[in-house]
């Protein structure tokens, strides 16, 4: 069998809840440690808690060293590694995995819509499905995975779309890669661009707006003063902003921080199509950024992963 290791980072996965008074919060022991008993049948498994922070706990810095933790795990000879962690910034720190990992073992991210003794738990169950998936061959060259409900999907994609579905973890407009049944993972899709970048540092600012009807320029100005080194926005429709913000994106264009635009839209990608004052077409010639498929919090990653890495600014257009 092989040989996995599981890296516990904290989240709702690791919690239990107060029956009086139905607070959800960590428990000393974490309860997913049950989980090295339950499924030695499937792989060798060694458990390290790494953290026990929630989610919106999680910085830079925890995704940082979560992958200099799993770079040490495929030197120690692990064939795969899967890493529990809360659900509200789960999808953002695997995609910083995926953009900073060139590994040849599969990656795999799980977590749990319900604490460990809510009725209909589905912490062991992700965590078996993961284990599945990390311990076949088929997956090592799929990226770093996100593993739900049954479920395997990319990290640069798949989604949180319901504050408390155990059915949560989506990826729009694509659908997930795979399906996990009892005993293997059925894949049927496969990422078709794989990226990935040396990051060893960790410091760079970059902020991410909504925007809004009527939206003026007040916020992005006050980004620039704070010193951002690059700025997303999930701007309207395909690309387009309110003609009041207009002066201060082509400020902040004017000292060389990069600008990136999302869709707020759901479904879809950014195009620079519409020829008005506002209009993405514009920005388009002023130097704005414009992705594909990408949510706001994944381009905020890219763009952070990016300036880490110290990529040419005149290349970011390209990578995006």
């Amino acid at each position: 069998m092989k040989k996995i290791l599981i890296l516990n980072t904290g989240g709702t996965i690791s919690m239990s809840e107060d029956h009086t008074t139905g607070k959800v919060s960590p428990t000393k022991n974490n309860p997913i440690n049950i989980g090295e008993g339950l499924f030695s049948h499937i792989c060798h498994i060694n458990m390290e808690n790494l953290y026990n922070l929630a989610s919106p706990q999680i910085t830079e810095r925890e995704m940082f060293n979560l992958k200099e933790r799993i770079l040490k795990a495929v030197n120690e000879g692990y064939e795969g590694v899967v890493v529990t962690h809360g659900t509200d910034t789960l999808e953002e720190t695997a995609y910083y995995l995926e953009l900073t990992l060139n590994v040849n073992i599969p990656i795999v991210i799980t977590g749990a819509m319900r604490s460990s003794n809510e009725i209909g738990a589905d912490g062991l169950a992700n965590l078996r499905s993961s284990l599945v998936v990390a311990v076949s061959d088929e997956s090592s060259d799929k990226g770093v995975l996100v593993v739900m409900n049954d479920e395997a999907h990319t990290a640069t994609y798949v989604t949180k779309t319901h504050t408390t579905n155990v059915a949560t973890f989506q990826t729009p407009t694509f659908g997930p890669i795979g399906l996990v049944s009892k005993n293997e993972v059925i894949y049927f899709q496969r990422l078709l661009k794989e990226e990935h970048y040396e990051v060893n540092t960790i410091g760079k600012k970059v902020y991410l707006l909504k925007a809004y009807a009527g939206m003026g320029g007040e916020l992005i100005d006050a980004v620039r003063k704070l010193g951002a080194d690059g700025l997303v926005i999930e701007a309207l429709g395909a690309g387009n902003l309110p003609p009041k913000t207009v002066p201060a994106i082509k400020q902040l264009l004017d000292e060389n921080i990069p600008v990136v635009f999302v869709s707020r839209a759901f479904n879809g990608v950014t195009q620079d199509v519409y020829d008005y004052e506002g209009g993405g077409k514009r920005f388009c010639q002023e130097g704005v950024i414009f992705t594909t498929g990408l949510s706001g919090q994944k381009a905020r990653i890219k763009l952070l992963v990016l300036l880490e890495a110290n990529i040419d600014k005149c290349k970011l257009k390209e990578l995006f």
